[in-house]
Parts: C-alpha cells; structure tokens; sequence
C-alpha cells in the first residue's frame, strides 16, 4: 500500500530499504516526465535492475500526488541565514559552528540540499578562522550539504566593491600563488573564488586557481569586455551575481555582461553566470534578458544574508551592519544593496513570473546548472547512480517534502498560498 511523503513510516531507519517514489512529475533533463524513481541506500537505481535483475517490489512506495519531484536546489552564493553570517567570527568556533548548523538545517525547508557557504571581502585573520570550519560536508538528517566556500573576494575592484569593506580590498602581485594562500590560509576548503578580471596578474591567478580544481567566477569587477574575455580563456567558468556590482552594458564596451553573447573556441560548456531573482537586485526586464540571451548558463543564486527567515531590523555581512525592511537589503548609511533576504524557492518563482519560462527551467536553474558548474555529476539530476537528494513541490514551489540520500529530512503540511 502506497503511503503519502508525510506518512510517519518515513521517519523509520531506511538502511537497505527500496524506495519507490510513484506519481510524480519527475523533472529530468529539464522537461517532466512520468516516471518512478527508485532509491536504496542512498542512491537512484534503475527500474530495470528492480523488475528484471531482482524481481523485487519496493518496500516502501511513496505516493507523490502528482506533485513534481526534482533534484534538491543547490544554492552556490548564500552569505548566511537565520541570523548566521559566514563571514563573521566575532562570537567564537562554538557560536560559529552552531549557526552552521543551523543554516544546514534550516535550509531543507526551503528545499536546498547543498550550498557553498559564502565568505565577503575581509580581513586575512578572519579568513584563516573561518575557513577551517568550512570543509565539504554531506548532506544527511541534520542539514544540507556543504560543497565548499565561496570566497566571494578580496581581489575585487575597489569601485564595484558594493558593500564589501574597502580597507580589506586586496591585489594580486607577481607573487599571485603566494598572495591567494596566505590571504586565506589554504584553498583546501575553497570551491569558488569571485576575482575581477582586471586586476594585475589576474589571469595568471585563475590559470592556477582553475587547475587546481577551484572554481574561478568574475564578479565585482569594473572590467571592459576584452578584460572579461581573458578572463574566461584563463579558466573562469561564471559570472557572479550578473548585472551587479559591475560595469553596466555600454554598446562600445559591453563589459562582463557581453560575455553572454561571446563565442568562446573550445569551450565545452557554456559560460554560466548567478543572477538574483528577488525582484530587487535584478529588474524583471533584466532577468528577461539574460534569460534569452544565454538560458542555459542562467544560474539562480539566492545571494542571501544573514537576515534571510529573520524580518526587518538590523543584521550583520561580516563587518558591516546592514538595514532590512521588506525583500530589501542596504548598507546602513548607504543606498547600496547589500544581499538578498529571499529564499531559493521564492526566487525560483519570481524567475518563472518575470523571465515567463517554464517551471522546469526555473528548476533546472537551481539543480542542474550549479551542479555541472562545480563538475559534481551524482547531484543536480534524477538520474540512475546520483544521489537521492529529492525535493517534492507544488506548482506554486511550495517545499511539501525534502529528501537526502533517499531519507526525509523535511516535511510540510501547512502551505500558504
């Protein structure tokens, strides 16, 4: 007998057990299809090793309503939430490790199974604090995974510094290997780096960031588009948090955002890039826009701080003290916008309404895309042999039920409409 994704006999031990999630919407390859998806000890099987190789039947089927089930959100630029800033250290490694905890854990009712926790322009003492406490994490019943930080700076343009502080702006010199790994302490925690293109000897630092396996994006950054360009031809994959804290578009030098309509020789994939859909840092006509220009780089970025699930007041981005009223964020003092405080799923839902694309490409923006970008094949797909890491939703992407590694981690019966 079929049991419902709130059933109690969900919250019992699964090892060994074969789980059979039954009418569903399955988001596969960017399109729904009607399929089951068959889960043991943690992985996807095929439908074929079960009715053929074994003769089996599932010991638990879950019925999914009709309701659409997709890889779990992965979110590659979160800043904190719940009150927790990454880049903040200011109350000790015992306060620092509970407010991860309790991201991770806050974080599957939105839906997000694996995030890059994500660390601002700040001083080297605090990155040598923090950084150790970012190692790559999986997932399990205590949170999302974490896939390694994202150091989004110091090596940043000082004018596009946005609400970074400017004393912690730094520069590369001829001694770029040596300037990365004393500024943070080790890159062994590090997935992604956000550098500007135009500082001097930038190319050479993401030539070596690049082989090393780090994910190179050019943010923050006042660079033309031919400074963009060398840029990606060293190994820079994205662009972070497109349209802000950059040159606007200007039709003699289109900077970074005419990388999107750049034809790189030899590129295998296309150039991704962030953007916010939070109907603030990104005007809906923008997200239009970069939305035809190049879909299938589009990834969907929540950008969220640490008032993310806390209200209005006064929250902290590492050093600086930021006001929230509403979705919007702002350097107290400043007009500057200063992170979102929207959640993965509302952005998934703005992006539908204010690009007018499907819900399956809005989905895919949050699962497929940053798992391709950090080269991680078991996560961002339904596919036999990656990780059961499973979201269930309504067409409104209400989260009704979060899975990781085929176990419920998260379930809703309240929805608000």
């Amino acid at each position: 007998m079929p049991i419902t994704f709130d059933s109690p006999e969900l919250d019992q031990p699964l090892d060994g057990k074969l789980i059979q999630f039954i009418n569903a919407r399955v988001l596969k390859n960017g399109k729904f299809c009607d399929d089951h998806i068959w889960v043991r000890d943690g992985r996807i099987i095929p439908g074929s090793q079960v009715f053929f190789d074994e003769a089996s039947l599932a010991d638990i089927q879950v019925d999914c309503g009709g309701k659409i089930l997709a890889p779990g959100f992965i979110d590659i630029q979160l800043n904190g939430a719940f009150n927790v800033d990454f880049s903040s250290f200011e109350a000790g490694e015992k306060s620092y490790l509970e407010g991860i905890a309790a991201v991770r854990k806050g974080l599957l009712a939105h839906g997000v199974t694996a995030f890059c926790p994500t660390v601002i322009t700040s001083s080297t003492e605090s990155y040598y604090k923090v950084l150790p406490l970012l190692p790559r994490t999986p997932g399990d019943k205590d949170g999302a995974a974490m896939l390694g930080a994202h150091m989004e700076g110091p090596f940043i343009s000082f004018h596009k510094r946005g609400c970074h502080p400017p004393e912690q702006v730094k520069d590369l010199t001829e001694e770029y290997r040596l300037d990365l790994t004393r500024v943070y302490g080790g890159l062994d925690n590090i997935a992604i780096i956000t550098i500007a293109p135009e500082k001097q000897h930038a190319e050479k630092a993401i030539d070596w960031l690049t082989k090393k396996g780090i994910v190179c994006s050019l943010g923050h950054s006042s660079a033309g588009w031919e400074e963009g360009v060398a840029g990606v031809k060293a190994g820079a994959k994205c662009i972070t948090h497109l349209f802000n804290a950059m040159a606007s578009y200007h039709h003699r030098d289109p900077g970074l955002i005419g990388l999107l309509t750049t034809q790189f020789k030899r590129r295998t994939e296309p150039l991704y890039y962030g953007i916010i859909s939070d109907g603030i840092h990104t005007h809906d006509s923008a997200l239009r826009l970069a939305y035809k220009t190049l879909p299938e780089g589009l990834i969907l970025v929540t950008d969220a701080i640490a008032a993310l699930g806390m209200g209005d007041g006064v929250h902290r981005l590492g050093q600086q003290s930021i006001i929230v009223k509403g979705h919007h964020a702002i350097l107290e003092g400043t007009e500057t916008t200063a992170g979102s405080v929207a959640s993965m799923p509302y952005c998934i839902r703005h992006f539908v309404q204010a690009a007018r694309c499907s819900i399956q490409e809005a989905l895919t923006a949050a699962t497929a895309r940053p798992a391709s970008l950090l080269s991680l094949a078991n996560k961002g797909n339904l596919d036999v042999g990656a990780d059961a890491d499973l979201v269930l939703l309504d067409d409104n992407i209400n989260i009704l039920a979060t899975f990781i590694a085929g176990k419920r981690v998260y379930h809703n019966t309240i929805i608000e409409s």
